[in-house]
């Protein structure tokens, strides 16, 4: 029987990100929803869509696409059983330019019927998510250069709204609509790190309970993750250790963390950061080697969230250790994990370089070192000191703790004369 290939089914899914089998998925998926009864679709099903093969899918697997799609079949370039399908002209010498404005005019005129009469729809798709994406992925470098800043918190939240906006603007698929709201969950949760970067807890608060909400709406594991962790470290920031156990213990319990070893190793490490905080120094130690051992399972080929791949890697785990061990009072381990994540630090990581480099400061100090320490906490840069409030807030306290301690020093006069190269810079 000779076929016309269906080229809106084709080009509405090269637009979605679909393949043939990842189609098959969700609508089995949606089926199953719908029935009660998983589906037996497959990648063959799809593609005798494709080809023309199969021209009006059954009843209910139709509901189920149409659920997914957000648009009816005849949008998609499906012909009910008794209309004669389009039968192209006979070939002809053709412009390629004109057989694309063909195509994608078809596929507005298809979107435009499935609108309300009278109106003209703007159909939202995965390309207005990667835009947005993209536009995150400046704001996560930012983030790394500077920190805590809030011009940061008000870009990631700004963003987050404009994600929700597009959810008003057109029609879209489950697929997009669930990936805008992953997005602006995201987006709301760089807010809340920076607020919480910044110290400004009760702002950080505000961002976490929208970015919950928004990620429950998503079903996006990995946000509701980043999400429970980042309330995790807020909580331990903030002296509470009770209350960052029970936020890491919802990122820790999701499914992904069994998925994937990386997602354990971040929630181990940060768990084990709680536990310095508590002064526990056995679930420190367990932590850090149940961390440092999912580390090593976790396949680097995997994929994962641009803020994932962006900062969690062996440096940070060393310094959420270097964190830990300070709290504890173990200066000389957490010296030992400040040269190693300084050693392993990426370029980019100039916020987590200044942390760092304050701590490992701070453990030289108290191992008696006033030299080397006064030495070390000159290298932290100046916008650093001056301009990111967690820096600012330790480096206060390493001038204090080595007056304290090394009182009238050479040392106390170099610190007293670099601090002063900072406030006239400011």
């Amino acid at each position: 029987m000779d076929t016309t290939r269906n080229t809106v089914l084709e080009a509405w899914m090269a637009e979605h990100g679909y393949s043939s089998n990842s189609l098959a998925d969700a609508v089995n998926r949606a089926l199953e929803q719908l029935t009660g009864r998983p589906g037996g679709l497959d990648g063959s099903s799809v593609r005798a869509w494709k080809a023309g093969r199969v021209t009006w899918p059954k009843s209910a697997t139709r509901k189920a696409l149409e659920g997914v799609s957000g648009l009816p079949a005849i949008a998609l370039g499906f012909v009910p059983r008794g209309r004669p399908s389009f039968t192209p002209a006979p070939p002809q010498q053709e412009d390629p330019d004109m057989k694309r404005r063909t195509l994608v005019g078809g596929i507005a005129a298809a979107a435009a019927a499935a609108a309300a009469p009278g109106t003209a729809t703007r159909r939202i798709g995965m390309s207005d998510v990667d835009r947005l994406q993209k536009r995150f992925a400046e704001i996560i470098a930012s983030d790394h250069r500077h920190g805590g800043q809030l011009g940061i918190e008000q870009r990631a939240a700004a963003l987050a709204d404009e994600a929700l906006n597009l959810q008003n603007a057109g029609s879209a698929s489950q697929r997009v609509r669930s990936s805008l709201y992953a997005s602006a969950a995201a987006f709301r949760s760089s807010a809340m790190w920076a607020a919480i970067d910044g110290r400004r807890y009760d702002v950080a608060k505000a961002h976490m309970r929208e970015a919950q909400a928004l990620a429950e709406m998503s079903g996006d594991q990995e946000i509701k993750f980043r999400i429970w962790s980042h309330a995790g470290t807020m909580y331990r920031h903030m002296g509470r250790p009770a209350d960052a156990f029970a936020a890491n213990d919802v990122a820790r319990n999701l499914h992904l963390t069994r998925r994937d070893p990386l997602f354990a190793s971040l929630g181990l490490a940060r768990q084990g950061a709680i536990h310095g905080a508590a002064q526990d120094r056995t679930g420190t130690r367990r932590a850090f080697e149940q961390a440092q051992d999912a580390m090593l399972r976790a396949d680097p080929a995997d994929y994962r969230p641009v803020w994932m791949l962006a900062f969690y890697d062996q440096a940070e785990l060393d310094s959420l250790a270097l964190s830990a061990h300070l709290a504890l009072g173990d200066y000389s381990t957490a010296e030992y994990h400040a040269h190693r994540c300084l050693s392993a630090l990426r370029h980019h990581m100039v916020r987590s370089f200044a942390i760092t480099t304050t701590r490992l400061a701070h453990a030289q100090l108290a191992q008696g070192a006033p030299d080397a320490a006064t030495a070390t906490a000159m290298k932290v840069p100046a916008d650093a000191a001056t301009q990111h409030a967690r820096v600012t807030r330790m480096l206060q306290e390493f001038g204090a703790a080595l007056r304290a301690t090394a009182t009238g020093s050479s040392s106390v006069q170099t610190w007293t004369e670099h601090t002063a190269t900072w406030r006239m810079a400011a």
